[in-house]
This record gives structure tokens, C-alpha cells and sequence, in this order.
């Protein structure tokens, strides 16, 4: 069922057109991946969809009484209150009375002698028992529980992926028909974003989202679409399907512009010909000819590929960092307790965790910017330090885009070789314009470009990259994977994209909270096992371990079973078996590499099917077990 369909969608801010007559639909129950470079407009999109931006021109269908909610990358500065207010303000008006009565309930814990704040409780109260407002209030306990959230805890205290979880449980609670998310994994910690897949894949909302992370686009999305030179593309694919399906794409269209260019430079020499040639000349050639002048005209290209070079300098030592024994706290909290490692050159190094963890202060410790409360950090000979900041902190707001990376002259040397600085910038896709402009135009991508631009003029032996991947378009993150393998410098590099540590580290620090740390082989995959382990491990103990002694459960009253219930009792084990049946069979052939390359497959219709039979045996199998205990 379509939900929404846009046609003819077309919006331009003064250059090339962002969306260029496009058309896009989104169906129900769809988990969408929007995929495009930095700057193609996939914010603009969502924008447009969400209903902040209105389009140069375009046609809209959609459902009656629409709803759509939207979670954008950054967490606002201004949100204040308690997590229980926040969510409820995704409910507009309709939810200001429970929040005021949440609010000053809270204020009434704290100060339970005054007599106003409980006159106030009181009249608040008597407008919820008159109004719909407890049903509005369990609406938000009911999220909040989902998204396992306490709701009387200050927003401001919260982490940066609770906070991000409270805005999902927000944008989730006035049951939106389609939900935007906008890299939704940035600044989470891997277990947030494997929380975040499995919440979002159990959910019925439809999803349209954007993300650079492969490992979570793989996960979520059934369906990818492509924003490439104003035009939308669909693929009813997994993420996998689309990338050899995009390659064959892109070279069909290679050679169809390869011919069309053969044939242009022949008809370009015909007319050049003699004066006897042209006035013998066809008209009708003639028009063909400016036809095809307009067509080429019009052509948009695709965009080429970020060049990434590391400026690489003499070779380090080969013993590059000695940790011995190393301890650090804050505020009476264990960071890190007593830490030893060696580091050798050309060891490419990941470093997880949680959230405020200590990844960033392991870093400083580990590069001498902090000392150790206890223990020590020696550094090897010829130490050359080049440093990625995620905060985007060496950026000057006042500098062009060429001051920031090279203020003091307009050549830069890489790898012994003079370059101007406009062509430097050129291979990280900043044409001239854009690099003599202020910075204050940059979108997040681009400044991510930017800081790698100048990180990688710096002559280093160390590469030092704190969450690199965040805000870069897909392909980018691929290139900078590409060339930190052939980096022959020692690498240490925090990152929540599991996929870019898998394909890159050759061992994994982590920090596995109150102080521990541990050191695993490869990426993070035995890190993540381990975490997983521990995760279920928790789960049992709090099932075996009852805080109070539980009362014995009611046991079903036996009774004589109608004669519909009877007739139900015989069936259902049927009915089972053949549900069971069918969802082993559209599994096994939706688990085929076939099944995707197949354009006939109906993917959303198929997983929507999937989805509705494992709930139809659920039931059957629940009124089959209550009828057997009350039947005897």
C-alpha cells in the first residue's frame, strides 16, 4: 500500500538542481535507505518530505491525515525538562497538561510541604480525570518503556545515544505512518546501534533513513534508493544486490554516453567540411546536430572520486609506544586501571566502547597529552603524530576553506611533490569557488572532507583518527579504508562503524568499563561476542534471582468447552502446522541469492508476509495452550 508518492519533484538552491523532476514512493511497512554523496541533497529530501522545505515544483498523493516524524542528526541544544517532558511534546498540545502534572509532580517530591505546588497537582489532576489526558500519559510511559528510558530522569543528564533514544521515542510517539531518520548511528556506541537495528527492524512504521554505515544499511533496510545528479533510482534490493546492480548500471550508462559522444564528434567533423559540403548540407542533419549539441549540454556527469593521499614521512621506530601499568579516574570513577601494552610500527590499531568509556582519554594518555595518575607511557624515536579531531575543534570559522588547510601559501607539498592548492582541493571535490568561500557554508560531509584534507598534508608516521567516518558519504569511507591499508605508518583509530574497523585494524583495544581493558585479534567481532554473552548472561541471572518471594500464579479454572472452542482444539494443531509450513518455505526462498537478483521479487510484500505469519502462529499457539488448560 502506498503511503506517500511524489512525482515531478524539483528543487534547485542556484546551481545544479538538487531533485530534478524525480519521483519517489514509499510503501507501507518499508525500511528505505537513502544512499547519494555529500551534497547530492539527501537532507533536502527529507526535508521536503518532512514538510520544512517547500520544492520548486512537484505533485504529492498521499493518504489521508498523513503523519511523519523525523530524527534529525544533531541532538538540540535548547531541550530541557525531564525525559518524560521531551517525549511528550512529540504529542504538540494535546500532551502540555500531563507534562505540567509530571513536572510538578517531580517538583512535589522534592519539596512535599508546600502547599502550593499541591494545589496545583490537585487542579491538574482534575483536568486529566476530565479529558483523555491518562490515556495520553500511559501513551508515553508505553514508548518510553520500549525504548527503555526512564522518564523522570533530566534529559540534560542523559549520555549522547540516550539522548538520541529519547528523541526516537519523540519523533515515535504520535504513531507516524513514515518515520525520517538522519544518520541515525552517529555518535551512538556500537551496542546503541545494534539496539537501534533490532528496534527498528521489529517496528511497523516505514522507514526512509540516510546512513554511511554499511553494516547497519545491511541490517535494516529492504529496499535502497539512489540520489545521484538530481534523479531518484529505486532498487528492490537488499544493500549487497544494489551495489553490483549500481556497477552495471553506471557501465551500461558509460558506454551508452561513449557512443553518443562518437556519434556527436562525427556529426561535430561533417559540418566543418568545405563550403560545397554545406551547401549541399541535409537541414534535417543540421537540427539533429544542435539536438544532440543540447542533449550533451545538459548531460550531468558523474561526480569523480575523492583522491586521498597520505603525506607519509621517515619511517618511526619500531617500538612506537610503551604502556606500562597505566591507571586513570575522574570524579572517583575508574577509566582505566592498570593498562599495558606495546605498540609497534605498522600495527593498525581499533579502539571501542561505550560511550564515556575513556576512548578519547586512552588516546591522550597514549599520545602524552595527559599523564597517567599512575603507571607510565613511553614513546619510541622519530615520533611524527598527525591527529583527527571528531569534535571538528582545527577548524576556523573565519578562514576560507584553503586557509583552514594551508594558510601561509598557496602550493602544498605531498609526498615531496609541489601542488597548487586549489588542485589539492580538487581531489577532495572542493572545486575553486567553493574552496575560496567561507566555511560556514559546509555541510557536515563536507568539513569532514576538509579536516582530511588537512590531516593528510601533515608528514606523519602516526595516524591518530578519532571517529573519521562520521557525516562522510559511503564512498569516501571506502577510499579512506583503501588507503589506510596501504599505509605503512602506525594507525590508532576509534570508530562505532563496525565495518570500516573490520576491514581496517589489525587488533582492537576495549574498554569494557569500570577500568578494564582488554586487547582481541581483528576487529571488533570478538569484542562484540563477548559483549553479547555478557548481555544474556545478565538476563538470566535477573530471571533466576526473584528480589521478593513471588506469589504462586492462578492456575486456569477448568471448564466445559463450547462447542466452537471443542471444533478450535482440533484444528489449531493443523493450522499451526501449516503456518509453520509456509513460513519455512517463503524463508528458505527469501534466504537465496536468486531471490534478490530476481526484479519480479516482491521483497516488502514478501517480508511483510513473513512477518504477519510468525504473529498468526504466535496466536494460534497461545489460544491452542489456553484452551488445553482450560479444557483439562
Amino acid at each position: 500500500m502506498s503511503l506517500l508518492s511524489y512525482r515531478n519533484l524539483t528543487v534547485s538552491f542556484g546551481g545544479p538542481k538538487l531533485l530534478d523532476n524525480a519521483g519517489l514512493t514509499i510503501e507501507k511497512r518499508e525500511r528505505i535507505c537513502l544512499i547519494g554523496r555529500n551534497g547530492e541533497g539527501k537532507s533536502t529530501l527529507l526535508r521536503i518530505i518532512s514538510g520544512q522545505i517547500t520544492p520548486d515544483k512537484g505533485e504529492l498523493e498521499a493518504i489521508p491525515n498523513i503523519r511523519i516524524g523525523k530524527l534529525d542528526q544533531e541532538v538540540p541544544a535548547s531541550l530541557e525538562g525531564t525525559v518524560f517532558e521531551v517525549v511528550a511534546e512529540g504529542l504538540g498540545k494535546a500532551a502540555k497538561t500531563v507534562a505540567e502534572y509530571h513536572h510538578l509532580l517531580h517538583e512535589l517530591g522534592e519539596h512535599p510541604d508546600d502547599e502550593s505546588i499541591a494545589d496545583k497537582v490537585d487542579d491538574l489532576q482534575h483536568q486529566l480525570d476530565q479529558t483523555d489526558g491518562w490515556a495520553i500519559e500511559h501513551k508515553v510511559e508505553n514508548i518510553l518503556d520500549r525504548v527503555e528510558l526512564d522518564g523522570e530522569q533530566a534529559f540534560a543528564s542523559l549520555s549522547g545515544g540516550n539522548k538520541r533514544r529519547a528523541l526516537l521515542a519523540r519523533a515515535l510517539i504520535s504513531e507516524p505512518h513514515i518515520l525520517l531518520l538522519d544518520e541515525p548511528t552517529n555518535h551512538l556506541d556500537i551496542p546503541g546501534i545494534r539496539w537501534l537495528e533490532e528496534f527498528l527492524r521489529k517496528t511497523d512504521v516505514s522507514l526512509l533513513f540516510v546512513s554511511h554505515d554499511r553494516a547497519f544499511i545491511k541490517r535494516v533496510a529492504n529496499r535502497i534508493i539512489d540520489l545521484d545528479r538530481g534523479q531518484i533510482t529505486s532498487w528492490n534490493c537488499d544493500y549487497e544486490t544494489y551495489l553490483t546492480r549500481k556497477a552495471e548500471f553506471l557501465a551500461g550508462e558509460a558506454k551508452q554516453q561513449a557512443v553518443f559522444d562518437k556519434k556527436l564528434a562525427e556529426e561535430e567533423v561533417w559540418i566543418r567540411k568545405g563550403i560545397q559540403a554545406r551547401r549541399t548540407r541535409n537541414e534535417g542533419r543540421v537540427r539533429a546536430l544542435f539536438k544532440l549539441r543540447e542533449e550533451r549540454a545538459e548531460r550531468r556527469n558523474v561526480q569523480g572520486k575523492t583522491s586521498l593521499s597520505v603525506n607519509e614521512s621517515q619511517l618511526s621506530g619500531r617500538k612506537v609506544i610503551t604502556v606500562d601499568d597505566i591507571s586513570y579516574g575522574w570524579d572517583g570513577k575508574p577509566l582505566i586501571d592498570s593498562f599495558s601494552t606495546r605498540i609497534w610500527r605498522g600495527d593498525k590499531i581499533g579502539i571501542v566502547g561505550l560511550n564515556g568509556s575513556g576512548k578519547t582519554t586512552l588516546l591522550n594518555l597514549l599520545l602524552k597529552k595527559l599523564e597517567p595518575q599512575s603507571g607510565s607511557v613511553e614513546h619510541g624515536t622519530k615520533l611524527e603524530v598527525a591527529y583527527f579531531d571528531q569534535h571538528r575543534a582545527a577548524l576556523d570559522e573565519k578562514l576560507t576553506v584553503a586557509e583552514n588547510v594551508h594558510p601561509h601559501s598557496e602550493t602544498v607539498t605531498i609526498n615531496g611533490k609541489q601542488r597548487h592548492i586549489l588542485t589539492y582541493l580538487q581531489d577532495f571535490l572542493f572545486t575553486p569557488h567553493t574552496s575560496r568561500s567561507p566555511i560556514t557554508k559546509l555541510s557536515g560531509g563536507e568539513r569532514a572532507r576538509l579536516l582530511l584534507a588537512r590531516l593528510f598534508l601533515q608528514p606523519a608516521n602516526v595516524l591518530v583518527l578519532d571517529e573519521p567516518t562520521n557525516d562522510l558519504d559511503i564512498e569516501t569511507v571506502e577510499l579512506l579504508e583503501e588507503r589506510l591499508l596501504e599505509y605503512q605508518g602506525t594507525l590508532l583509530l576509534v570508530s562505532h562503524d563496525r565495518s570500516f574497523l573490520d576491514n581496517v585494524v589489525t587488533s582492537t583495544i576495549a574498554l569494557e568499563g569500570n577500568g578494564e581493558i582488554n586487547e582481541y585479534i581483528g576487529g571488533c567481532d570478538e569484542w562484540l561476542k563477548k559483549e553479547e554473552a555478557k548481555k544474556q548472561s545478565n538476563k538470566a541471572a535477573t530471571k533466576t534471582t526473584p528480589t521478593t518471594k513471588a506469589e504462586p500464579a492462578p492456575q486456569p479454572q477448568k471448564r466445559k468447552l463450547t462447542n466452537k472452542e471443542r471444533e478450535a482444539l482440533k484444528t489449531l494443531p493443523k493450522l499451526i502446522e501449516k503456518l509453520e509450513a509456509e513460513h519455512s518455505a517463503l524463508s528458505e526462498k527469501m534466504a537465496s541469492a536468486e531471490y534478490y537478483q530476481d526484479p519480479n521479487s516482491k521483497l516488502s510484500e514478501d517480508a511483510a508476509r513473513l512477518e504477519q505469519l510468525e504473529n498468526d502462529t504466535l496466536e494460534a499457539y497461545e489460544q491452542w495452550e489456553n484452551l488445553t488448560a482450560e479444557a483439562g
